[in-house]
């Protein structure tokens, strides 16, 4: 037997050594075996990183007072009467609101925003356009927004479930008053005046009314 032949009879059977030494070590892959767990991706960045636990604080209250005070108690039992009422949305509303029926009071149209305020304001603001006109006086106005915005207290009647809800306004206007003749008596067109205001809405929860009405101001 020449030599070459050897050399290839040998490195054969170190080659089969080495292979069942191999399967005694490591084994052999039978049957069903559990795919490799692969660790989930990273949760977006826009998705909050905590779980939102059934019977927790309602953030739509808490943002604005504390959960455990009169007014929380007072805007969760709104919420249980009348489940579509969010606090945040109301003040949204109030925002618009504001701004409506303070331009509406200035320029004297008040058909406008009558919807919006109780008969006692409606005609309060009735007698203050009266005696405007009477005195040959016109408002130039131009609201430039409201600033602050701060739900100050919430209350509600238990038995004719009426709601209110007191908001303090802080906003930005210049506004000028002109006599008969045009001129400009008080005020001014260039410099911004800031206003400050407190007012309440009222409403029955539960009514197919949606519109929440002025029912007081408090400069």
């Amino acid at each position: 037997m020449n030599s070459p032949l050897i050399q290839l009879l040998v490195l054969a059977g170190i080659a089969v050594f080495l292979i069942l030494r191999l399967r005694n070590v490591l084994g052999t892959r039978e049957g069903f075996e559990k795919p490799p767990v692969i660790d989930p991706a990273p949760s977006s960045g826009n998705k909050p990183a905590f779980e939102v636990i059934e019977g927790g604080p309602d953030l739509d209250i808490t943002d604005h007072v504390p959960e455990d005070s009169d007014a929380g108690k007072a805007l969760a039992e709104m919420k249980r009467i009348e489940p579509s009422f969010g606090v945040s949305d109301f003040l949204g509303g109030a925002r618009g609101a504001y701004e409506m029926i303070v331009m509406g009071y200035e320029r004297g149209d008040l058909a406008e925003i009558q919807p919006f305020l109780s008969e006692e304001i409606y005609e309060s603001f009735v007698d203050g356009v009266a005696a405007r006109e009477d005195a040959g006086l016109t408002i130039e106005a131009n609201f430039i927004g409201v600033r602050e915005l701060e739900l100050a207290d919430a209350t509600l009647d238990d038995e004719t479930k009426e709601a209110e809800l007191t908001v303090r306004f802080v906003a930005e206007l210049n506004s000028a008053v002109r006599d008969s003749g045009g001129d400009i008596v008080e005020g001014s067109l260039t410099e911004i005046k800031r206003q400050k205001d407190t007012w309440v809405f009222a409403r029955i929860m539960g009514s197919d009314d949606p519109n929440w009405l002025l029912v007081s101001t408090d400069g």
